[in-house]
């Protein structure tokens, strides 16, 4: 085990990083965990991501080493596997024997701070979703949410050396309860393979006709992130006499119940599920008008800045972090599709040069190398040199 905890400011570091709830066609926090265990690997650093799967594997990647431990699948949730064997994962870590240690699940994999604080290896817990903005979307009035969240915060915040939030969003919930350990890292997005040049007309005529409007939402098709607002929104916008359609990318368990909603009412909506093919994505962001984001309690928004990259500007909750992140370069709403209805036509109403222009400038504030420092500096590690950090927002 390694015990040494004060390794020199430029050291190579052994960074295990273990995180729940990744499945193979999940988006946000896949690609986090991608990016991030590049930028780690850049740097000099020795990243190892822990998820569970199907079955054993233990292989290099680009992001470093990825290995996969079986984890039951979670009934209802579109394919979200767990690591619930402590006894197999902390003998994982024990081999390991890891410099640093960073963990993406706030709920079940919470006992590893007190593995760390045993083995007397600083560990991060990171916080990609509030907990009472969870509870809240699945019913918890706000009152017991916010006491629920509070209880499991303040546990988290004593067992981990530090939270790292990425929004000031995200933090809020830990200045409420007084933790002083907690660390602002944003999130990014990859500026290169995101950008207004993906813009496919062919691909625009395959969903839209020229005088309607092409709205996307890419978003896992799950409770918490409340994508009927999306055909809401539509059904509203029509009904003004909008000519506007729906491209769905993403999967999830309500997938079925929102085509059937979707054929009952009449809408233009198309559900492409998951899209593997990262290029192709790409081109849907960069071709659409709109970008909607109704999920109310994002902390930060993947898929929404990345469709900002692309020159499409976003409707987002304005419950959840998005309004930080996107600014003035989209829009927000309350949570139901009248309200954004509303901020989509006002979107619309920009010159669409001015609106493009504008959310592409927004997002090159997001590169993933600014992401990858803050995190590094979050685990005491080197942080390489960038004497042009700029270079990496040329679309």
């Amino acid at each position: 085990m390694n015990t040494s905890t004060n390794a020199p400011a430029n050291a190579s570091l052994r960074i295990v990083r273990l995180a729940n709830f990744v499945a193979p066609a999940s988006g946000g926090l896949r690609t986090a965990l991608r990016e991030l265990g590049k930028g780690f690997k850049l740097a000099g650093h020795h990243p190892v991501l822990v998820v569970p799967g199907e079955k054993h594997s233990d292989c290099e990647t680009e992001q470093g080493r990825v290995i996969t431990l079986p984890g039951p699948m979670l009934p209802g949730t579109g394919g979200y596997r767990v690591l619930l064997d402590k006894r197999r994962v902390a003998a994982l870590l024990e081999e390991l024997a890891p410099d640093r240690l960073e963990v993406s699940d706030r709920t079940t994999l919470r006992w590893t701070g007190r593995w760390a604080r045993r083995a007397r290896v600083p560990a991060v817990m990171v916080s990609h979703e509030t907990a009472d903005g969870v509870l809240r979307t699945w019913g918890l009035s706000e009152n017991l949410s916010r006491r629920a969240a509070d209880a499991l915060n303040v546990r988290t915040a004593h067992t981990y050396s530090k939270v790292v939030c990425t929004t000031e969003f995200a933090e809020r919930e830990f200045v409420r309860i007084g933790a002083r350990n907690v660390v602002r890292a944003p999130l990014g997005v990859d500026l290169m393979n995101r950008r207004p040049t993906l813009r496919d007309a062919a691909l625009r005529e395959t969903h839209a006709r020229a005088d309607e409007k092409l709205l996307v939402m890419c978003s896992r098709l799950s409770v918490e992130k409340r994508p009927g607002t999306a055909l809401d929104a539509l059904e509203s916008l029509r009904g003004r006499g909008v000519r506007a359609v729906l491209v769905v990318a993403g999967n999830g368990p309500l997938r079925a119940r929102l085509e059937q909603r979707a054929q009952e009412r009449d809408l233009p909506v198309t559900f492409l599920g998951h899209v593997a093919d990262r290029s192709l994505l790409g081109a849907l962001q960069a071709s659409a008008d709109i970008c909607l984001a109704p999920g109310p309690a994002e902390t930060f928004g993947l898929a929404a800045l990345e469709a900002m990259a692309c020159g499409t500007p976003v409707v987002a909750s304005s419950s959840s972090a998005l309004p930080e992140v996107i600014g003035s370069a989209g829009a927000t709403a309350a949570n139901d599709g009248d309200a954004f209805a509303d901020a989509v036509e006002m979107l619309l109403d920009r010159p669409e040069r001015e609106r493009r222009e504008a959310a592409r400038a927004r997002a090159e504030c997001f590169g993933w190398g600014t992401a990858v420092d803050a995190f590094l500096t979050a685990h005491d590690a080197a942080v390489p040199v960038r004497p042009f950090a700029r270079a990496e927002g040329a679309a």
